[in-house]
């Protein structure tokens, strides 16, 4: 097993800015700015790119079973509780300057409400309709209707080892003696709406869609826009009314914008589970973030606005207790770190690591896009269509940036304990390559995950950090002015 002496280290010390000194605000509007057109706009406007359908991915609230921990799937005995109708009109409010052009909706009652209820607090409940289909219907547990987690763990004991720990092998008897597997017939059904949802949705149509449907089928339908099989199904979390963002490009191209954003709730975080939770970020923004340059290891340190969003992301992370700290030996991620670790009300060890740094853009590091056109056209085109292809001139490839991450990820995790929070701070690469690493994707995928300046992600494990990694929430970026992300597109 790897161990933290295993992390290339420049330093460890124990950072502890002076409180009275600081006033780390608990949300901040900013500008927001998208690279390559040069626009600006305030934190409070949404923004869209030029071509492409957002999805939003709404699980609905919590339900009366939820809360006696019944299993429901896709039986409709279930209905919305008080402490869900208002966790739906909490969204909605959250929602507000969005304006949204469809809504596709699961019938069973519990989803229906919820949906009713966010468009009435979003203001778009008098004009919208709401499409009910079937494809969104829960997963099929009927065989376990009603039973609390501790009956099915005595009555199916076998049955409940599986659906924790491979659920795309279970198998259940339906009354007509009919075997079936609920997580791969989930999972067809989720690719099935998802193909119809884009015919519905092109990209060209530039719309902003609403689907509120369960906690099961979102999984699955995530699974199916990113193209991954169903034993990933345990890879993501989907709390009661969280909202996740895909962005749908031309050419099927799909980015997860965020997942399982929950801070419009009570709690910035979603809960944890019984074992060490880790803590992502990629630094505040830089200048040449804001020009869209390719930095890569040239150290340029935040600007005023990324200074800003550090402090902002010390803020929505203040109340959280954090145990060890870890960052790239540049100085963009380590001044954000110590803008986060200020906030503690303990001091908190922080250790540089070499192999957090970010991907070596060799002869493009300074360059615009245009300029690395000029002298690179087709290697940039390389880049941006088939990242895990190229070698830049003088630099890396992503796949020897993911065999120095994950190998510092895999060291980090392994020097948690159980009850530990871990803080990693690093960059847009680096950070990609950890993500798409715990959501099954490859280095052929980094475009498909999207990484926000002052953006947070949660990843919790199991005991002793065993088991299968769960992404609990990926670019938070609520803290840095509204539900989407609009931080400085950059450049990578």
């Amino acid at each position: 097993m790897l161990s933290i002496r295993d992390i290339p280290q420049i330093k460890l010390a124990s950072t502890k800015l002076s409180q009275a000194s600081r006033v780390i605000p608990r949300a901040v509007r900013f500008n927001c700015w998208l690279g390559g057109n040069g626009a600006s706009y305030d934190g409070t406007q949404i923004l869209k790119s030029a071509v492409a359908t957002r999805i939003l991915l709404v699980r609905h609230g919590l339900s009366s079973f939820n809360i006696e921990g019944r299993i429901q799937g896709r039986e409709d005995a279930s209905v919305l509780s008080a402490p869900g109708e208002e966790q739906a009109r909490q969204l909605g409010s959250a929602l507000r300057e969005i304006s949204i052009d469809a809504v596709w909706c699961s019938p069973l009652q519990r989803a229906q409400r919820t949906a009713q209820l966010l468009l009435e607090a979003q203001g778009q409940g008098d004009t919208l309709p709401i499409t009910s289909t079937n494809k969104l219907l829960e997963i099929d547990l009927s065989p376990w209707f009603g039973l609390t987690r501790s009956q099915l763990a005595d009555q199916h004991p076998e049955g409940h080892r599986l659906w924790k720990e491979a659920p795309h092998r279970l198998e259940l008897k339906q009354q007509d003696g009919r075997n079936y597997s609920p997580v791969e017939e989930l999972h067809q059904q989720a690719q099935e709406f998802w193909q119809e949802l884009q015919q519905h949705h092109p990209p060209e149509s530039d719309h902003t869609v609403l689907v509120v449907a369960h906690n099961g089928i979102l999984r699955c339908l995530l699974l199916a826009a990113l193209g991954l099989p169903a034993n990933n199904f345990n890879r993501y979390r989907i709390n009661n009314c969280s909202l996740s963002v895909l962005n749908l490009r031309p050419g099927a191209q799909v980015q997860i914008e965020s997942l399982n954003t929950v801070s419009h709730l009570d709690d910035p975080l979603p809960p944890r589970s019984s074992g060490p939770r880790v803590l992502l970020v990629r630094h505040g923004e830089t200048n040449w973030n804001r020009e869209g340059r390719f930095q890569g290891q040239i150290d340029i340190p935040l600007n005023e606005r990324g200074k800003a969003q550090a402090d902002a992301t010390a803020g929505f992370l203040q109340d959280v207790t954090l145990n060890r700290a870890y960052t790239s030996s540049m100085a963009r991620p380590r001044q954000t770190a110590e803008a986060i670790l200020s906030a503690q009300s303990q001091p908190v060890p922080l250790t540089s690591c070499v192999g957090l740094v970010e991907i070596a853009h060799g002869e493009w590091e300074g360059c615009l896009e245009e300029e690395i056109r000029a002298g690179w056209p087709n290697l940039l085109t390389a880049w941006q269509c088939n990242p895990h292809t190229v070698e830049m001139p003088g630099g890396e490839t992503i796949q020897q940036v993911w065999d120095r991450s994950i190998k510092s990820w895999q060291a980090i995790v392994a020097g948690l304990g159980n009850s530990e929070t871990g803080l990693v701070v690093a960059h847009d690469a680096v950070n990609k390559t950890i993500l798409c690493h715990l959501l099954g994707l490859s280095p052929a995928d980094i475009w498909a995950v999207k990484q926000g300046n002052g953006g947070v992600s949660v990843i919790d494990y199991g005991p002793d950090g065993k088991g299968e990694p769960v992404v609990a929430g990926l670019n938070l970026t609520s803290h840095l002015g509204g539900v989407l992300d609009c931080t400085a597109a950059g450049a990578l």
